[in-house]
């Protein structure tokens, strides 16, 4: 995406507080316009803005008895996505904003933030708690380690986004700075810090990351992905 089109997405959408009022008290004919009200005559659940929750709590403050409220953000401008959109596995505690794309089977495991704007190919797995940064774009059959950070480029607008090719391996905790190109079929060590673009078949390590031989045979044996894992059988 743009990077204009998400600054000025976020520029002029209305800012929200999300939360979550647990009530109990009277509950028969609570007026909830605007909130979602899941509950019963004398216990229920409110989920909207904070605002909207509090004025119905303020409007029948006589008929609750008890409530308790968990703010789920601050002024949010964009909500997280809907992730019923995705044919891919995505684990419990991963945090994918809206306007994020991926890709068929590819598996975002837990801990995992993608930015608003991200790209993620087909069969490519975000492992654990790494991090991929708006406007980011990973290619298919990629494995983002665990740890990693994948630089977004929403902000300042003039810079150009990481891209990740196809069938290329980033290690535990490695961090691609913003503008890099990583070329397919490349491998980035552990802890690496990518400054400059990586050549295709290519094997980089160190802090700056340096191109150390070329992807082989050997490379290719130690780095291949299982394909299982990427799997997806509808229930």
């Amino acid at each position: 995406m743009d990077a204009e089109m998400i600054i000025r997405m976020i520029r002029d959408a209305k800012k929200k507080t999300p939360a979550v009022c647990y009530l109990s008290g009277d509950l028969r004919g609570l007026k909830h316009e605007n909130v979602r009200f899941v509950g019963g005559k004398d216990f229920g659940i409110l989920f909207g803005d904070l605002k909207e929750i509090e004025a119905i709590l303020e409007l029948h403050s006589e008929r609750i008895s008890a409530h308790y409220i968990e703010v789920k953000a601050r002024n949010s401008a964009l909500p997280l996505a809907d992730l019923t959109k995705y044919h891919a596995r995505i684990e419990p505690g991963a945090i994918i904003r809206d306007l994020v794309e991926i890709g068929d089977n590819a598996v975002i495991m837990m801990g995992a933030v993608l930015n608003v704007g991200a790209v993620i190919g087909e069969a490519t797995m975000i492992d654990m708690n790494a991090v991929i940064g708006g406007r980011a774009i990973i290619g298919a059959n990629c494995h983002i380690g665990a740890g990693a950070v994948v630089a977004g480029v929403v902000e300042p607008p003039s810079a150009t986004p990481v891209v990740i090719e196809d069938n290329v391996l980033v290690g535990a905790n490695a961090v691609i700075l913003e503008g890099v190109r990583v070329g397919d079929h490349s491998v980035i060590a552990a802890g690496a810090v990518v400054t400059k673009d990586i050549p295709p078949y290519s094997v980089a390590v160190g802090m700056p990351a340096k191109v150390v031989k070329r992807f082989d045979e050997k490379t290719a044996s130690k780095t291949s992905l299982v394909q299982e894992l990427r799997e997806i059988q509808e229930s």
